[in-house]
């Protein structure tokens, strides 16, 4: 059964998670605009920035632990692989930012200062796997919602007066730099699809139970105490359970 699933890990990180993340990094940048034609644009400089902070988020939080999949106890082909998934990783996260980051303007930079005040906040908070995965799925899904479903709305021609009303005032406050360029409605689409793929993604990559995890390391720093040691140890864990 283990070697049933380790094989299963083994071909997940090989094929599915690099194809995955290949697919959130083009889509990521995915445009439509009211003609039908696709535009793709770059990851933005600053998308960059917030990919490395993330990273940083996924070591930390282990989400992804470097001695799971880099290490001498993998094949040189192993590693490169691992490799190349991460670096994967890495620009799908800067993809994935893009897809919900206003193109120009003010409400870019304002959402830029929300996403780079947010991630760095969270270098100070303690994370497990479970719940990085929650709050990267709320981070997401409220700059989805402002920019694809309030934006959109706000700047999409017509409407009711009301929805005029509302963007004119939003203009007044943004000094009118309200300058949202005009997509098609399938471009929310493809950003809904770029980030459930995204964070399906990372789910995947989130390490299994029959991964080695800090219980068993533990474990293992606790076998290599002498006796005195462990007598202290387990007195100390039964005066803490008390």
């Amino acid at each position: 059964m283990r070697d049933d699933a380790a094989r299963r890990r083994t071909a997940s990180r090989v094929i599915l998670l690099p194809l995955v993340f290949l697919t959130v990094a083009l889509l990521g940048g995915m445009r439509v605009t009211p003609d039908r034609a696709f535009v793709f644009l770059p990851p933005p400089l600053i998308t960059l920035v917030m990919a490395a902070l993330l990273a940083s988020l996924f070591l930390r939080g282990r989400l992804v632990r470097l001695d799971a999949w880099l290490g001498s106890r993998h094949g040189v082909l192993v590693n490169v692989s691992h490799a190349l998934t991460l670096i994967a990783l890495f620009f799908a996260s800067a993809q994935a930012f893009n897809s919900v980051l206003p193109e120009q303007g003010l409400l870019h930079w304002m959402f830029a200062f929300f996403f780079l005040w947010t991630l760095w906040n969270d270098q100070f908070s303690a994370f497990d796997p479970r719940r990085l995965l929650r709050s990267l799925g709320v981070l997401f899904g409220t700059a989805f919602v402002l920019k694809h479903m309030i934006m959109a709305g706000l700047s999409a021609p017509g409407g009711s007066w009301t929805r005029r009303l509302a963007g004119m005032v939003f203009e007044g406050l943004s000094l009118g730099t309200l300058d949202v360029p005009a997509v098609a409605p399938a471009t929310g689409y493809i950003s809904f699809f770029t980030l459930a793929l995204y964070v399906i993604g990372l789910a995947l990559v989130a390490p299994t139970p029959d991964e080695p995890g800090e219980v068993r390391l533990l474990l293992r720093e606790a076998s290599r105490l002498g006796p005195t040691e462990r007598r202290a140890l387990r007195e100390a864990l039964e005066e803490e359970r008390s």
